[in-house]
């Protein structure tokens, strides 16, 4: 038996090694976790999880499942229902059903196990969730409109499914012989769940709403409070905490006036350590065996998920919607289940098995074989499906401008007439409201913001030029954008001369190789200056007989390059590079003195 404290130490450098892997590759994590903990589990058997923490296993996984139902359940809000059309909204209500309906008698019949535990199966995949869409929407990249609703979807689904699933796991454990008594122990569950949930909702939402709890308290409290109350509610009603945490989660997110932002930061930071190592440690007790004993039933079981239960699910969704068919197939075939199926089927399965549920331990393989089914078959081809279908958008060559000045306003016409895509956001609702009267599309807010997460479609852009005049947002908002769009995106600023003069005045060496945009003399005044004096922005055509150096002496060097067009891609000048440009390419330019100005003033 492997030293617990190994083992521990092992779980945790294989769990980042996975996820590193992960962003490399452009694929969900929860792949990586999975196949790592079924090859030091059942394959080379260095480990199991009952083996680190024998009776504890099952407390460890209730407490970390309900850490993350109470941070999904924090994401949904009940205007994100209504607020993103009718085929979101049918397909986390009325898809739900549909799949479970189809995958709960085929389940039956195929795999040969009770009805329960048929329709707990059909319940938990149900739910695909945004850490195994987002990563494929970045892929894949489909048309604007399906990608939001494949990605609104994952984030309303996820506890949407992960509710309806705890309440048939809920009815099943409730069973007895009698009807009336299952029906009975079924409502005193759901029942205290959801006053429970809702009073410890409500009370930490008055809390936080009052400042109650000191600021560097409230992560901490709130984590406490809430996993108080899933012991207590389990206490009082059997199995009821995960519904309480579920209902306390919804409740607090939709409370006026209540800032969640910093508990779901740091519920996600906590939830992404611990899916890395449960996983992999879950992984490890995967039971082949019981897979094996089932037969092709598994196979077929998957098959119907993938081509049957997901596209009528869609299809049914659509009805009275305007998507075509094209969009309903690609719809179809981008479905991958995700973090929620794994955590809640393990923790249902080793309450069921503890209980001496018949066949429970077929649960947790037959989900996890679905989960690496849908991820790997729908990773590997749904760029191609996209493809084929004429539904994938080009690379990501549009510009996000953060900042909204004439020359940022006057660029994004510029970067339009040029069919580049093109975002103008800033927090100053005038300077937003020129750009939306030029008909550029436009962001009014913090694009660091909740709501911009939720309602910021990046999906075509690839490099992000910060514009404004905010010398204090500014370097967050680099800051974001790189973590959010990776590091293979362009993200550079104005020079603000903050690099030069006393050291105790600098920035970081590396935010100052940032702030290189255009030129290290170009700021943000030198930029609005030269709008002032009648500067304009041109495009302008590089050929075998116009040179770029015949570009820069016809106006004697007085323009400021800014962009270029050329190679398939759209690239930045920077003061970090030197390029020249070759035939073929388009350059855009600030022409400081225009043609036209130098031969009136002649």
């Amino acid at each position: 038996m492997i030293d617990p404290t190994l083992a521990l130490v092992s779980v945790g450098l294989l769990s980042i090694g996975c996820q590193f892997i992960a962003h490399k590759v452009k694929l969900p994590a929860i792949l990586f976790l999975l196949v790592v903990g079924i090859v030091v589990g059942p394959t080379l058997g260095f480990f199991t999880a009952d083996e680190v923490f024998g009776d504890l296993l099952f407390p460890i996984v209730s407490l970390a499942v309900a850490i993350i139902l109470f941070e999904g359940a924090l994401t949904l809000k009940f205007s994100d229902i209504s607020g993103h059309g009718a085929m979101v909204r049918n397909l986390c209500s009325v898809g739900v059903f549909v799949t479970w309906a189809i995958v709960t008698p085929v389940s039956y019949y195929l795999l040969d196990i009770p009805l329960g535990l048929a329709a707990l199966l059909g319940a938990i995949v149900t739910v695909t969730g945004p850490t195994v869409i987002v990563p494929m929407l970045r892929t894949v990249r489909p048309s604007s409109k399906l990608s939001n609703i494949l990605r609104w979807e994952g984030i309303i689904i996820d506890p949407v499914g992960a509710l309806f699933a705890v309440l048939v796991f809920e009815f099943i454990m409730t069973q007895q012989d009698a009807v009336t008594h299952t029906f009975f122990a079924f409502g005193q569950t759901v029942l205290s769940g959801v006053l429970i949930g809702a009073f410890t909702g409500y009370l930490l939402g008055l809390a936080l709403r009052h400042n109650v709890i000191p600021h560097y308290l409230q992560n901490t409290a709130t984590l406490t409070v809430i996993l108080a109350s899933f012991a207590f509610s389990n206490m009082l009603a059997h199995e009821s905490g995960l519904l309480t945490v579920t209902i306390a989660g919804m409740i607090l997110a939709n409370m006026k006036n209540v800032d969640v932002s910093d508990i779901l930061e740091f519920k996600e930071t906590l939830s992404v350590l611990l899916i890395s190592g449960l996983f992999i440690l879950l992984a490890t007790r995967m039971d082949f065996g019981a897979v094996q004993a089932v037969g092709s039933g598994a196979f077929i079981v998957v098959l119907v998920v993938l081509f049957i239960a997901r596209p009528a699910s869609v299809f049914i969704s659509a009805i009275g919607t305007p998507l075509n068919i094209k969009e309903k197939l690609l719809l179809s075939w981008i479905a991958p289940r995700g973090i929620v199926a794994a955590a809640v089927s393990a923790l249902f399965a080793l309450k069921l098995e503890a209980d001496g549920y018949p066949q429970a331990e077929v649960l947790v393989p037959m989900v996890f074989i679905i989960i690496i089914a849908t991820v790997v078959i729908q990773s590997l081809t749904a760029a191609k499906v996209a493809q084929w279908l004429g539904l994938r958008s080009p690379e990501p060559n549009g510009i996000f401008l953060f900042g909204g000045s004439q020359f940022a306003r006057e660029l994004a016409i510029e970067l339009q007439n040029n069919e580049i895509p093109v975002i103008l956001a800033d927090t100053n609702w005038d300077t937003v409201k020129e750009a939306r009267m030029a008909n550029t599309k436009t962001y009014f807010g913090n694009p660091m913001s909740e709501h911009a997460q939720r309602h910021l479609d990046l999906t075509a852009m690839g490099s992000v030029l910060v514009l404004s005049p905010y010398r204090q947002l500014n370097p967050l908002v680099m800051m974001h954008f790189e973590h959010e769009l990776g590091k293979e995106a362009t993200i550079l600023g104005l020079s603000s001369k903050e690099t030069e003069g006393m050291t105790s005045h600098q920035v970081s060496e590396r935010y100052a190789k940032k702030l290189s945009l255009f030129d290290s003399h170009v700021t943000y005044s030198y930029l609005a200056g030269a709008m002032k004096r009648g500067a304009k922005i041109k495009t302008t055509a590089i050929t075998d007989a116009f040179t770029y150096d015949d570009y820069l002496k016809q106006y004697e060097n007085e323009l400021v390059p800014l962009l270029y067009i050329g190679d398939g891609k759209v690239g930045v000048f920077s003061g970090n590079e030197k390029l020249k440009p070759k035939a073929g390419w388009k350059i855009i330019s600030l022409i400081l003195k225009p043609k036209e100005e130098k031969q009136s003033a002649a």
